[in-house]
């Protein structure tokens, strides 16, 4: 794998934290986003840790140079992405990085040895996720993949709120869909989201920038609004009913926090169906189930497709089960949403 950070300190802390793992081994280090992109090609790494803040060609560039000629998994480890800045680490996923957690600094060392399990264990588990391509406006409009039919998923109830589950890849993909739809969209949106303690609150702040319906974060006993957005929170499982959202503790062991199936399998016994659940990009197979859980109950249900997913994982998953009633491109989501609820 490769590192790249312009702080001698980092990228040295970095290198030993990672070559002390036998399965790791650490073949380059790059001093700037210019380097990483010319050692990227070069060397081929299984993974990149990637800086943001960078001279010559900082860490957002070095990733898109990346994503689009010599894609390869990239987690950025950066102190500039939170604060201030934590909207440069929405922006780094969007141009293809996987995830992103905060450099450790001096007052981090007490912790060390537990970051740096962290460090391992997430170097691992990204180093094997096939990436794709990320070139914006490379992909054309196409006719939509569709199961079923090439007029997208029938309807039978007109629904009365959405609910999606996404996790690696899904702030872009999010955005994707979000981003398409009206500020008068008739749904509310219920939405979680596998994502790093502290990260909820930018990716909000994110997505309501660049949307034009309004994106917030769920709180308990919070009713629901058409043309608004709701995330759940760090660390709570979201469910509805009754008109109301509600936060939960998550499951002891539970995997993944906030739990798309749960949040799924809550909409499919409240609403039946007159709902639709989307399934995004993601590790794994969360939501899967839930997914299932609301297409038996009637429910219009909708996969991202593989060749627009980071990770064709949480999909597939759904896929196989048969809990998806149409599969699309990210990009196609958003109008088929507004097909199914306009649909007489």
């Amino acid at each position: 794998m490769l590192v790249a950070d312009d702080s001698a300190v980092a990228r040295e802390m970095l290198a030993q934290i990672l070559a002390s793992d036998d399965e790791i081994e650490v073949v380059g280090l790059a001093t700037d986003g210019a380097e990483a992109v010319e050692l990227t090609a070069e060397l081929r790494p299984d993974l990149v840790t990637m800086d943001i803040h960078m001279p010559r060609m900082d860490g957002l560039k070095a990733i898109e140079h990346i994503m689009a000629f010599t894609p390869v998994p990239v987690l950025v480890v950066s102190s500039s992405v939170y604060g201030e800045g934590i909207g440069r680490a929405f922006d780094a996923l969007d141009a293809g990085a996987l995830e992103v957690m905060r450099k450790p600094e001096p007052r981090d060392w007490a912790d060390l040895q537990d970051i740096a399990a962290d460090i391992i264990s997430r170097v691992k588990m990204l180093s094997r996720v096939p990436v794709i391509t990320h070139v914006r406006g490379i992909r054309a409009s196409r006719p939509s993949a569709v199961s079923g039919g090439r007029g997208g998923a029938e309807t039978k109830v007109r629904p009365g709120i959405a609910a999606i589950g996404s996790s690696t890849g899904g702030p872009s993909a999010l955005l994707n869909v979000l981003g398409r739809l009206p500020a008068d969209f008739p749904l509310p949106v219920l939405v979680a989201q596998h994502i790093a303690d502290g990260f909820v609150p930018g990716l909000v702040g994110w997505l309501d920038a660049g949307c034009p319906m309004r994106v917030v974060v769920a709180q308990d006993g919070m009713p629901v609004l058409p043309g608004v957005a709701y995330l759940a929170p760090t660390g709570s499982n979201l469910t509805f009913g009754d008109g109301t959202m509600r936060l939960h503790e998550p499951g002891a062991g539970q995997l993944h926090v906030p739990s798309a199936d749960t949040l799924f399998e809550s909409v499919a016994a409240s609403c039946g169906a007159g709902a639709v659940g989307v399934i995004l990009t993601g590790m794994g197979a969360d939501g899967a189930a839930g997914l299932k859980v609301m297409r038996d109950a009637g429910a219009v249900t909708i996969a991202q497709d593989e060749e627009t997913s980071t990770v064709f994982g949480m999909p597939k998953a759904a896929v196989n089960l048969g809990a998806v009633s149409v599969v699309l491109p990210v990009h196609d989501i958003a109008a088929e949403l507004e097909r199914i609820v306009a649909a007489p």
